[in-house]
């Protein structure tokens, strides 16, 4: 019960933090000073041709109306006309009639690309299976070999081990993500792509030359490292710090006191509890990378949300950038509550109340 409660408390918390995030950034949006029906169209369209697309995607209405609409249409819980043609478009189920309207229960709808007509949701549907693919390589990578060199730093603390880990830690966070792909691209994906095989550019999913898709998982290397070296350096500084700070306290003194073996006092009492900082980390970072490595997508024109972001970005397609960043919003508040009860799991110390 105290469990469902909890979740309850966070789910609602969630829907406040995405209703805060629509509200701010369609506002910023709508504001800024770029006709998206110009840019739909070219310069050289006419006049009407402009107004009347502006009607037709509701852009000639004041700012508020704009934002209640695409509300409404987000919310999976709304109120809509109650007709065939608004059924037919939402697809939704009528809860309770309203007059002319009806408060229905339907999938989110985030309308249709400016550019293209296509579905936001088919063009996320595409885009985002790639960035999860590329994410969870990443930080499978970065928690491997970021927790590994974290013990052995804190277990050989001020021997070259620990320096060595110290200082690459610290080398490969200052540099930025967008760094390391252009020297890994240039290095393995064109100087030595005569020995490694690899490409300067690439995405996991390609079209062989009969026009089918195939699966290109070698393309997958380079991103993944140029993704990884970040998160290493902060899992391999928060995983020392944390295990230094454990390996002193005194029921660590104990179990060694009573005769247990090195290793099962660093695996059965230090890591488990130095785990929470690592685990808040790692969550951060693999959202960070599911909402879109946006300059590492196309230093490798890696055809993942960040690429269809950006792409949208510049052409002001406003219905694929906001669902972009309501994808975004959402993996950040699902993660958020999911580190919340892996905590519980992991420190008994921590409580749901």
């Amino acid at each position: 019960m105290q469990l469902i409660k909890y979740l309850l408390q966070r789910i609602l918390s969630g829907f406040a933090v995405l209703f805060a995030v629509i509200l701010i950034i369609t506002s910023i949006i709508y504001l800024a000073p770029v006709d998206p029906t110009q840019l739909t169209f070219g310069q050289r369209a006419d006049a009407e041709t402009i107004d009347q697309k502006r009607e037709e995607l509701g852009l000639d209405q004041p700012l508020y109306v704009q934002l209640g609409l695409y509300i409404a249409d987000v919310m999976p819980l709304s109120i809509h006309a109650n007709t065939k043609k608004a059924q037919a478009k939402y697809s939704y189920i009528k809860l309770l009639p309203l007059g002319n309207k009806a408060l229905v229960l339907k999938k989110p709808y985030l309308r249709e690309s400016y550019q293209t007509g296509r579905l936001v949701t088919s063009i996320l549907a595409e885009a985002i299976p790639k960035t999860i693919i590329l994410a969870f390589c990443a930080i499978l990578l970065a928690t491997i070999i970021g927790i590994f060199l974290g013990v052995i730093a804190a277990v050989k603390q001020n021997s070259w081990l620990d320096n060595s880990a110290v200082v690459g830690s610290v080398l490969g966070y200052s540099l930025p993500s967008y760094v390391t792909a252009i020297v890994l691209a240039l290095v393995f994906g064109y100087l030595l792509a005569d020995y490694t095989g690899l490409q300067i550019k690439g995405s996991i999913i390609e079209l062989d030359d009969f026009g089918d898709e195939q699966y290109v998982w070698k393309n997958l290397i380079l991103p993944t490292i140029a993704l990884g070296i970040r998160p290493i350096a902060i899992i391999t500084q928060l995983t020392r710090s944390a295990m230094l700070d454990v390996l002193a306290q005194d029921y660590v003194r104990t179990a060694k006191a009573k005769g247990l073996s090195p290793t099962k006092v660093i695996i059965r009492h230090a890591f488990r509890n130095a785990l929470n900082p690592v685990v808040t980390a790692i969550s951060g970072w693999f959202a960070a990378l599911l909402a879109g490595a946006f300059f590492v997508e196309n230093v490798f024109s890696f055809k993942g949300l960040g690429d269809v972001t950006v792409t949208a970005l510049l052409n002001f397609d406003i219905p694929v950038v906001l669902g972009a960043v309501l994808f975004t919003a959402c993996v950040f508040v699902v993660i958020n509550v999911l580190v919340d009860l892996v905590y519980v799991l992991l420190d008994p110390r921590v409580r749901l109340e």
